[in-house]
């Protein structure tokens, strides 16, 4: 026997899931552009400017998070568009 169907009434699986996606997609970039802001304020301290050739807080994994925000940034673009 198969288990009933969880959705509220009148949605299909699919339908009943979108909010949760748009959703989804909107916090990828905010979270991701605070991650790269962590990760270039959190990176080596004073000895990594004196030490190093890559004295810019904006590399390695910083930067990594911030392309990636702004890759995930069309839900937001999409939905100024909108407006």
């Amino acid at each position: 026997m198969s288990a009933p169907d969880q959705t509220p009434a009148g949605l299909s699986g699919s339908a009943a899931s979108r909010p949760l996606i748009e959703w989804l997609g909107l916090a990828a970039t905010p979270t991701l552009a605070l991650m790269a802001v962590a990760a270039g304020l959190g990176q080596g301290g004073p000895t990594r400017a004196i030490c190093s050739a890559d004295a810019s807080p904006w590399g390695g994994m910083a930067l990594m998070y911030l392309l990636m925000a702004i890759f995930h940034s069309a839900p937001w673009l999409k939905r100024i568009a909108i407006r």
